[in-house]
């Protein structure tokens, strides 16, 4: 997954597959919100126009890094 983020234009963007897939179909979810869906069906993006609008004005993003099955061993190094 990449979220992409345009300030400029307030555009927030989802991928679910690798950018540059094919589009073959958009649904309007809501006002602003659109899905995109490749020529199979499978959901490959969100699409959020005026973003800090629709979510309240605040943008944030978090993430959590994996839990560790070694208790010694950092999660950003386990394989």
């Amino acid at each position: 997954m990449k979220i992409e983020y345009d300030h400029k234009r307030d555009l927030l963007y989802v991928y679910f597959s690798e950018p540059g897939t094919k589009v073959a179909d958009t649904v309007t979810v809501k006002e602003g919100v659109h899905a995109d869906f490749d020529k199979d069906g499978k959901l490959i993006g969100l699409e959020v126009l005026d973003a800090s609008e629709i979510v309240d004005g605040k943008i944030e993003f978090r993430i959590s890094e994996p839990k560790t099955s070694h208790p010694h061993q950092p999660a950003n190094q386990i394989r």
